[in-house]
């Protein structure tokens, strides 16, 4: 697809929450819109944005993922019948970019500004960030752990939601909702193409592997784990505050 398919494809993704809004505003509040012909150009700027953006995907961040998982896992690396272990610099790259890419996300950035803000400094913006990157990191190479061995996608996910509930009934209340946000901002701009190109790379790199089955899964890891990082982060603020006598 080229770009004036992507522009076609981002109207047609956009029109139905322009319509909604207009809809809302003229048969339900039944004011007319203000500063309409800003509000105009901002939605051309976003359809050109998705566009843009949609080809820049398609271009850089697709291949470059899915190029990284194949030569990662060739000969050069893997030797022949390799076992889980020898996959480590899979392993290592999986880490590195997942604490990377989520550090840079910048819904990340301005939500933990934002609880910073709210929380008076109690939550540091910085200690949230790294508590998330770290989340993101482990779970992708757990992720990419499971389609190496082929393990059920099932069983890592129950297995970790049980520990975040267990972890919810432990932490303080006001880290609990921030946490499980946390692990929804992680799905964002940056984040998501690079995760998903790696899953499928790998999916068609390891032998025996399906691409529809063992590919995708790899976005639920980057969801959960930073909420267990979160709020293994706030049970330890509060065990050293304990210590310190605050």
């Amino acid at each position: 697809m080229n770009l004036w398919g992507d522009l076609v494809g981002a109207v047609r993704d956009v029109l139905p929450i322009a319509a909604t809004i207009l809809l809302f505003q003229v048969a339900v509040i039944r004011r007319p819109l203000p500063h309409p012909g800003r509000l105009l150009r901002g939605l051309v700027l976003v359809i050109a944005g998705m566009a843009l953006f949609l080809r820049g995907l398609e271009l850089a961040l697709f291949p470059v993922g899915e190029l990284m998982a194949a030569q990662l896992t060739g000969p050069r690396f893997i030797p022949a019948g390799a076992r889980p272990w020898d996959y480590h610099w899979v392993y290592l790259f999986a880490f590195s970019l997942g604490f990377a890419t989520t550090l840079a996300e910048p819904a990340l950035i301005a939500v933990a500004l934002k609880a910073r803000e709210i929380s008076g400094g109690a939550i540091h913006d910085w200690g949230l960030r790294l508590a998330v990157s770290l989340g993101v990191a482990l779970g992708l190479t757990l992720g990419v752990y499971r389609i190496v061995t082929g393990t059920g996608l099932a069983v890592f996910i129950v297995g970790g939601y049980v520990l975040v509930l267990l972890q919810t009934a432990l932490a303080p209340r006001m880290i609990v909702g921030l946490a499980y946000d946390s692990g929804g901002v992680t799905t964002s701009t940056v984040t998501v193409p690079l995760v998903t190109a790696l899953g499928l790379g790998l999916a068609r790199s390891v032998p025996g592997r399906d691409v529809l089955v063992d590919g995708f899964g790899l976005i639920a890891f980057a969801s959960l784990f930073p909420i267990m990082t979160v709020l293994g982060y706030a049970q330890l603020v509060e065990i050293f505050a304990r210590f310190r006598g605050e």
